[in-house]
């Protein structure tokens, strides 16, 4: 089995909420259940609603997911923050947090309302963002 880098053009929604996933090597598309890769809605993001309306979270932005190991309510809980470490949007779901090894990298794809999606990827993966 051969083990090809990851690469995913980001593809912009008809409504212009967000983004879809293309192949880039195909031009296929990706659906956000692909095994390689991980779509989670940001939990939390109501208590930072402020933040996350930034534009620093703002679709294709790239964003850091932070361990806290010494969380109380969660010790494997992977917080979701702007690129810059200076906003926390929320966390990653409960469910998928254990799954992360830390490697990951993660950028915004979707936000509607108080609804944050977050791509999820390999570090190694490519992943190509339209110009803003």
């Amino acid at each position: 089995m051969s083990s090809q880098r990851l690469r995913l053009w980001l593809e912009r929604d008809r409504r212009g909420a967000g983004y879809r996933l293309r192949d880039a090597a195909t031009g296929d598309p990706v659906p956000w259940e692909d095994e390689r890769i991980r779509v989670i809605a940001v939990a939390g993001v109501s208590f930072r609603a402020d933040a996350v309306a930034d534009a620093s979270f703002d679709p294709g932005a790239r964003l850091a997911l932070l361990r806290e190991p010494g969380n109380e309510h969660d010790p494997n809980a992977v917080a979701v923050w702007n690129e810059a470490r200076t906003l926390q949007a929320g966390y990653v779901p409960r469910d998928v947090a254990p799954d992360l090894d830390g490697s990951e990298q993660a950028v915004s794809l979707w936000r509607a309302g108080e609804g944050l999606r977050v791509l999820i990827a390999p570090r190694d993966a490519w992943i190509g963002r339209p110009r803003r």
